[in-house]
């Protein structure tokens, strides 16, 4: 089984690239930034919960993420893989994810790293806001709080994937195709070098 974690800053494009993923390896997507929206758009309670905290720039609580999170892989037991983007965003939820996983007698495979500015990463996220009519995304100064966050509380998650020998580093500048071809290339090669 194949399980991959997009790791990245908002607009480093783990959204983009997890979808061209999914096809090839034949894996189910996980996006919590599709889990929530769809939550929002619904009006469910658990969206207003989440659009009250995206709305102010901050992450939505572990606990709300990680039951979408668990519900997904449970509905989904047959799947050959699962590639998550945007989860998980600390410590605590890289903890749980491996626990969880665990208990499915499955793990994280890898976890690859998107590289980028913080200027292009702000550009992306505020053309992304204007093109898909994302409100969290059109507003410059909630994407550079969220960019804050993600250095405090996402970017640590880089010391414990690379304990576990799992965390792979790249560029996220260029071509949509060109960085593609590098995470198969990178995938590939990793997992390669594990059966050995």
């Amino acid at each position: 089984m194949l399980n991959i974690v997009l790791f990245g800053p908002p607009g480093a494009g783990k959204g983009t690239q997890s979808k061209s993923i999914e096809e090839h390896y034949h894996l189910i997507h996980i996006s919590t930034g599709d889990l929530l929206f769809g939550e929002v758009s619904s009006g469910t309670l658990l969206g207003q919960q989440a659009k009250e905290y995206m709305l102010a720039g901050r992450l939505v609580p572990d606990e709300i993420v990680i039951n979408m999170i668990e519900n997904k892989i449970r509905a989904n037991r047959q799947a050959k893989g699962f590639v998550f983007d945007g989860f998980p965003r600390n410590l605590h939820q890289a903890q749980t994810l491996d626990k969880l996983l665990k208990q499915n007698q499955i793990e994280i495979t890898v976890v690859i790293a998107f590289e980028v500015d913080e200027a292009e990463l702000v550009r992306r996220v505020l053309q992304r806001g204007q093109e898909k009519g994302r409100f969290d995304d059109q507003n410059e100064s909630i994407v550079r709080s969220r960019l804050i966050t993600y250095q405090n509380e996402t970017a640590p998650l880089k010391e414990y994937y690379t304990a576990q020998n799992k965390f792979i580093t790249m560029n996220g500048l260029g071509s949509i195709e060109q960085i593609f071809q590098a995470i198969c290339t990178n995938i590939d090669a990793f997992c390669q070098s594990q059966m050995n």
